[in-house]
């Protein structure tokens, strides 16, 4: 069991952020959730809460467990709380200028110059956002996928600047403290597994825009003709249309390959405030919890 990083602390309590945290406190991690405000610090805390009584109720996770991973949790409204923490994960909203305004303002709270920086991006360079610090080779990519307490996956992405010692306490913190597995992957836009599986995404869009089969058939033909666990356009709203949309754009941007330009409808969807299940309306229709 890795004894480096103890003290975590987790930018954004959305879906990805919850899920991080849950997973830390989970691993037995002093983990410091910080939102925009003490209002969405409220609403965050609920999402861990409601996420860990779900796993008791599915028999993943015993009752006292779960009360141990509420009572290491802190949410805040305020990142100087973060000021001690050892780990601290970015993962706000996937757009780039928000994340550096993050990483800059971390740079600044954070008191030990030894502490590692990361950011859960699907797509943004890893080089851009440690740049904004003054300690990029403290900075790297830990990509976790949604749901974070159920999918084993960890991308460990460095950039030309990351540290070999910071590689080496991510690979670490991932396998031996969260018990995850963890690849490893170029600081490139997508990094391994967006870079596959956008385009396969954008393909589906494109051939439910262009009427070629419903949205219904394109996902029924992946799951029962190639045995996906979910067809494309729901796992588009799953991910969230926005995030799909920035990740295109984002890959697009690095590589000009039309095959990664978000198609007309995807941004559409997005202006139209039709982002998927978290919205109750995508590519299919959700109901509301």
């Amino acid at each position: 069991m890795s004894t480096s990083i103890r003290r975590i602390g987790i930018v954004g309590g959305g879906q990805m952020g919850a899920g991080i945290a849950e997973v830390c406190a989970r691993a037995g991690l002093d983990t410091v959730v910080c939102e925009a405000d003490a209002a969405t610090a409220r609403a965050a805390r609920e999402r861990v809460a409601v996420s860990l009584e779900r796993a008791v109720q599915r028999g993943k996770l015993d009752r006292l467990s779960a009360e141990d991973a509420q009572a290491r949790l802190l949410f805040t409204g305020d990142l100087e709380d973060l000021a001690d923490r050892q780990l601290v994960i970015e993962a706000v909203v996937e757009n780039a200028e928000a994340k550096i305004g993050i990483f800059t303002a971390l740079d600044k709270i954070v008191e030990d110059h030894e502490a590692v920086l990361a950011t859960n991006t699907s797509a943004i360079p890893v080089m851009r956002l440690g740049m904004a610090t003054g300690r990029a080779d403290r900075v790297l990519g830990l990509h976790f996928f949604n749901p974070v307490p159920v999918l084993p996956l960890v991308e460990i992405v460095t950039s030309l600047h990351t540290s070999a010692e910071v590689t080496s306490l991510a690979q670490e913190f991932v396998r031996d403290t969260l018990g995850k597995t963890a690849i490893h992957s170029q600081d490139r836009a997508g990094f391994v597994v967006n870079a596959l599986l956008v385009p396969y995404l954008l393909s589906a869009i494109r051939m439910a825009e262009s009427g070629f089969a419903t949205a219904t058939d394109i996902d029924d033909g992946m799951v029962l003709g190639c045995a996906h666990p979910m067809g494309p356009l729901k796992l588009a709203d799953l991910i969230g249309l926005d995030t799909v949309a920035a990740i295109a754009d984002s890959l697009y941007d690095e590589f000009k390959e039309p095959l990664y330009a978000p198609p007309p409808l995807l941004q559409r969807m997005v202006q139209a405030g039709l982002l998927g299940r978290k919205t109750g309306r995508g590519f299919h229709m959700y109901g509301r919890d």
